[in-house]
């Protein structure tokens, strides 16, 4: 079995991917809460990114995939973002990925061949008003996910999702009300919001060995957001 440690598995996308493999893998789920988890086949550790050092004597030597899940969304006009904003976005997104690669770099090379799946958004790649704090995030988030996938070919895959709004907690604030979903799903090609299930599929994909020659990707499931062009 296949050793798989989802960081911020205990919500949204990581948690649908965690169900997903929890009886063809091994899952170790690294994050803040595990309420949602207690039922299931998975080993938790308590993680909180932004202030913990991860605890990689609770793993085993060999890790097989890596899914880095936490993130942000703040969507503010730039003249009212302050520097702490943008330090916090870069912090999670960017520096707390970098810290849990590294300290799991001997894990994921001593497999055969490793996959990393990580996350950015449709906001890095089309520019959109008030995204600048987190497009500057996740654009740096698919700069080094192609510089990382490079440097460790053949030996490490990496790879970068880069979806829409998703119906997770996260975007929980932004889907609130009937009507702010409705608009939302409007503004998609597909005429709908993202739920996690959308997201994991890829992610599954992406771990697995039918996509054994893909890396240094980004992969838009967005309902089309990013290339389609139809609200005329």
């Amino acid at each position: 079995m296949k050793n798989i440690v989802i960081i911020g598995g205990s919500h949204g996308i990581g948690l649908a991917i965690a169900k997903e493999l929890q009886y063809e893998s091994k899952v170790f789920v690294a994050s803040r809460t595990n309420d949602l988890l207690a039922d299931m086949n998975v080993t938790h550790i308590s993680f909180d990114v932004t202030t913990d050092t991860l605890d990689t004597t609770a793993l085993p030597d060999v890790v097989h995939g890596l899914v880095y899940c936490p993130g942000s969304i703040n969507l503010r006009p730039f003249r009212g973002l302050k520097l702490e904003v943008f330090e916090s976005d870069w912090q999670i997104n960017v520096m707390g990925l970098i810290k849990v690669i590294q300290a799991l770099l001997p894990n994921l090379t001593a497999a055969e061949q490793s996959s990393i799946v990580t996350f950015s958004s449709v906001a890095a790649g089309i520019g959109m008003p008030f995204h600048t704090s987190v497009a500057a995030a996740k654009g740096a988030v698919e700069g080094f996910a192609k510089a990382l996938a490079a440097e460790y070919a053949p030996k490490m895959r990496v790879n970068v999702i880069a979806p829409s709004l998703t119906d997770t907690p996260l975007a929980e604030k932004f889907l609130s009300s009937d009507e702010k979903r409705e608009k939302s799903a409007q503004r998609h090609p597909l005429k709908r919001v993202g739920n996690p299930e959308d997201i994991a599929q890829m992610a599954l994909f992406l771990l697995d060995e039918k996509s054994s020659w893909i890396s240094g990707q980004v992969f838009h499931v967005d309902g089309g957001m990013s290339t389609l062009s139809v609200n005329t």
